[in-house]
C-alpha cells in the first residue's frame, strides 16, 4: 500500500510528535521513510561570512534530518534524509510528486479560530492540496 512515507520536519515539537508514527508506517509496510527539511527561502535565512553564503537554516536543518535517520535506523527502518530551499509547502508538493511519495506524516500545532486563519499553517496547506493522503498529528499540550 505504502512504499514511500514522507515526513516533512522543521525540527519542532509539532514536527516531533509525528516521528514516530511517521517510523512506525513506513515499518508496518516496509516502505522508505523520507525525512525532509525545508530551509524556507521565502524568510531572510542566509547570512555572510567571509565571502562565503552560510545558511544556518540549511545546516540546522541536516542536523535536524540526521536525528530521525538514525531513530529509524535504529529500528530498520530504510530512511533518506534531504534538505531543500524553498517555500515550504511548495517544496514539500514538489518532492511529493517528484519522488512518488504514497502517503505524508505531518505534526500540526493544533491553532484554532482566529490564530489558524491569520496565520496559516503549512500542513494545512498541504491536507487541503495533495494529491496523497496526509496523517496529522497532533502536537501534545504538555
Amino acid at each position: 500500500m505504502y512504499d514511500d512515507v514522507l515526513l516533512p520536519t522543521d525540527g519542532s515539537g509539532a514536527a516531533d510528535a509525528a516521528v514516530p508514527h511517521a517510523i512506525e508506517l513506513a515499518d508496518r509496510y516496509g516502505a522508505r521513510l523520507h525525512v525532509l527539511y525545508v530551509a524556507d527561502t521565502t524568510e531572510y535565512s542566509t547570512v555572510t561570512f567571509e565571502d562565503d553564503v552560510v545558511d544556518p537554516l540549511a545546516e540546522e536543518g541536516q542536523s535536524v534530518v540526521d536525528e530521525v535517520v538514525e531513530k529509524a535506523g535504529d529500528l530498520n527502518v530504510e530512511a533518506v534524509g534531504v534538505v531543500m530551499k524553498g517555500g515550504a509547502y511548495e517544496t514539500i508538493l514538489q518532492y511529493v510528486e517528484d519522488e512518488g511519495i504514497d502517503v505524508v506524516v505531518m505534526g500540526t500545532h493544533g491553532r484554532r479560530g482566529l490564530d489558524r486563519a491569520l496565520l496559516g499553517s503549512v500542513t494545512e496547506r498541504i491536507v487541503r492540496t495533495s494529491d496523497v493522503p496526509v496523517l496529522t498529528v497532533r502536537e501534545d499540550e504538555e
